[in-house]
């Protein structure tokens, strides 16, 4: 028996990596129902393949002119290239990766030319059904065809890109984009899925699910703010920064903080009480009134009810605002009483 549980032990680490590498989540999803529906959502597609993105499949063509220049992505087969002409001259690159889920607000290219990554100077929009310039790139005019095709990646934009948008693409501070596995996939918010499965494989479910893994419902408030603002910005990562501007509308945790009724202790107020990553962002209104009534109902001292209405409080209380080039409009999660005509509060 005990040479029969040593083989298990040796053979437990190759059966779990083979599991996690080749299926992603399956091998979660076979115990765990939210391992089935998280693939799905928006974070689970926040980085996807060539040869799967939708938007690709759908638009064969796209194309653009955004001052002198124009622009064309085409998909051949399985692949995608990327193209800007000033009409004299062109420049392609192959595009490798599609930075965000097909199904959400749009998508940024990662292209690559001489070894060398590039983001693409325009984007496809959700709501324009096409190409737009990409947020942030109308702050300069390029000086040639190169600069207009796209933003040369540092190796700490390539950090943090892949490290919010994929899994097992960083460890560390090193990128590891050879064992990338797109999108946010179960391990990448859940420490321990290995071992966990591990366990399982040798001592069985029981033991697997007495021990678990990291489980974020654990969290205070606080902590879960600083946990998802890894991708979503922190409190503190924003309110360093100068000129704050309605860009920041885009930072959920930072303006979650920013609420009279944040509490660091209240889970009630915290970005899990809300939004199940599991599942993709409800949308309608009606959804969240529960958790506003949960304070505001009685049912924490000094939180008044609401003198206007008990329903949708959010349409109200978290305005959608237009970011500026972005064509979509957030929900400002700084949750207040919103005055007529007030500026933005930064």
């Amino acid at each position: 028996m005990r040479w029969h549980h040593l083989l298990v032990c040796l053979a437990a680490p190759v059966a779990v990596m083979a599991q996690t590498s080749s299926s992603g989540a399956s091998a979660c999803a076979q115990c765990h129902a939210q391992a089935k529906s998280q693939p799905s959502t928006s974070m689970g597609r926040a980085l996807e393949a060539v040869e799967n993105c939708k938007v690709l499949i759908d638009h064969p063509v796209l194309t653009a002119t955004v001052g002198k220049y124009s622009y064309r992505i085409e998909r051949q087969g399985n692949q995608a290239s990327y193209s800007v002409s000033d009409g004299t001259n062109t420049v392609s690159m192959p595009i490798r990766w599609a930075m965000g889920a097909s199904s959400a607000i749009g998508q940024t290219y990662i292209l690559e030319k001489d070894g060398e990554l590039y983001e693409s100077r325009v984007s496809y929009y959700r709501d324009l059904q096409g190409l737009g310039p990409t947020l942030g790139s109308g702050a300069s005019v390029p000086v040639d065809l190169k600069e207009a095709a796209g933003r040369l990646m540092s190796q700490e934009d390539k950090h943090d890109c892949f490290g919010c948008h994929a899994t097992d693409a960083t460890q560390g501070r090193q990128l590891t984009l050879e064992n990338l596995k797109p999108g946010v996939q179960c391990k990448h918010c859940h420490e321990g899925v290995e071992t966990h499965l591990a366990e399982m494989l040798v001592n069985g479910y029981e033991m697997a699910a007495a021990k678990g893994w990291s489980k974020l419902r654990g969290f205070s408030t606080e902590q879960i703010s600083n946990f998802c603002g890894q991708c979503h910005r922190t409190w503190a990562e924003i309110v360093m920064q100068p000129h704050p501007s309605i860009a920041n509308i885009r930072f959920q945790p930072y303006r979650l903080t920013g609420s009279k009724c944040y509490d660091v202790d209240d889970k009630r107020i915290s970005c899990l009480a809300c939004h199940d990553p599991h599942h993709e962002v409800e949308t309608e209104s009606v959804e969240y009134d529960a958790k506003c009534l949960a304070c505001h109902a009685g049912g924490k001292p000094g939180a008044k009810p609401c003198p206007t209405a008990k329903d949708q409080c959010v349409t109200c209380h978290m305005p959608k605002l237009e970011l500026p080039g972005a064509h979509f409009k957030f929900s400002d999660h700084r949750i207040r009483i919103v005055k007529p005509n007030e500026t933005y509060p930064g």
